[in-house]
């Protein structure tokens, strides 16, 4: 059944699934907070700042108002930066009805509080159904329609369902999971591997120390994400290892491409520079360190990337302290 569905980010991930949407045959509003790229969105029929050589199909509409965006539809998809995400809700907040599903394509943590953003969809939307869609998923990939999988994760199985079943297609497949806390966490904890995996290869070690940290990296994901109320079994799926795997060994990754950065000399504002996009996984390094250091946990590869990108302790140094840590069973 078509549906009206509203994107709110028309960044390149907002855009990718904007044109998957539209390419299952839903109506697409596609939400930019600035006027001068909706207007060019709407001229060119592409998006040229973040997502060049995709025409956008005529059922993708782009919009600059919010209020417009979202009237009519009980569909809203946010793909923004974590960082705005707080007051895009507030925003959103005297405009959306109890019917409507809220969910979300952001990875991260709000910085300021450390909260994961279902806690705060549910402090300001506590009658509306909402929930995660995460995986590994290349925006340029999606948009090309090349096979992907991602899960949806919600406060509610039927909602859950009924937003994969928006986003199926022929090469886009979404499995559902209630596991909510793990499928946010997943997505939010492998941009810090991430940065720590480009370092290391930016430093220039080889394969060995790529697939050590991401192994390891793993073992402390789970042990975080248990801690903080997930399921394992969500961590070792798509959500969790494999998007781990995917951002941490190709370019494409921002994290990735950060860390390596890094590892070649450069500190952390020149490095976002040279990203030339927000990364998540810097600053969600912080608020995972605020978190271990409340839980007690020991979690080593977390931790040393943490003193790098916020102590200026370097990359090599860090990887020094990790080969010297005491020896122990797997």
């Amino acid at each position: 059944m078509t549906e009206t569905v509203a994107v709110l980010g028309a960044g390149a991930w907002g855009t990718a699934l904007a044109i998957n949407l539209a390419r299952n045959g839903h109506a697409v509003r596609l939400w930019g907070h600035t006027s001068d790229h909706v207007e060019r969105l709407r001229e060119l029929r592409e998006n040229t700042d973040f997502m060049p050589g995709f025409r956008l199909d005529e059922k993708i509409d782009p919009r600059i108002e919010l209020k417009d965006a979202i009237a009519g539809t009980r569909h809203l998809l946010i793909a923004i930066p974590s960082k705005g995400f707080r007051e895009l809700l507030h925003q959103l907040k005297p405009l959306v009805g109890r019917e409507c599903l809220i969910f979300w394509a952001s990875k991260g943590f709000e910085l300021e509080t450390g909260r994961l953003l279902h806690e705060l969809v549910e402090a300001e939307f506590p009658h509306n159904s909402c929930g995660v869609i995460s995986g590994p998923s290349f925006a340029i990939e999606v948009a090309r329609g090349l096979p992907t999988l991602i899960t949806c994760a919600g406060t509610d199985p039927a909602s859950s369902e009924m937003f994969a079943e928006l986003l199926r297609g022929q090469h886009f497949r979404a499995y559902t999971t209630e596991d909510i806390i793990g499928v946010e966490l997943g997505g939010a904890l492998k941009n810090v591997l991430a940065i720590a995996v480009g370092a290391a290869d930016g430093l220039g070690y080889g394969a060995n120390t790529r697939a050590a940290l991401i192994t390891r990296g793993l073992n402390e994901m789970v042990r975080l994400a248990t801690r903080m109320g997930a399921r394992q079994e969500t961590l070792m799926g798509l959500s969790g290892l494999g998007d781990l795997i995917l951002t941490c060994t190709d370019d494409q990754s921002r994290n990735r491409r950060f860390g390596l950065a890094i590892g070649k000399g450069r500190n952390p504002r020149q490095a976002e520079i040279e990203v030339g996009h927000t990364v998540e996984g810097f600053r969600a390094a912080r608020a995972v360190h605020d978190k271990v250091s409340e839980l007690g946990l020991d979690l080593p590869i977390m931790d040393e990337t943490y003193r790098v990108l916020y102590e200026g302790k370097h990359p090599r140094d860090a990887v020094r302290d990790l080969e010297n840590r005491p020896q122990g069973h797997e």
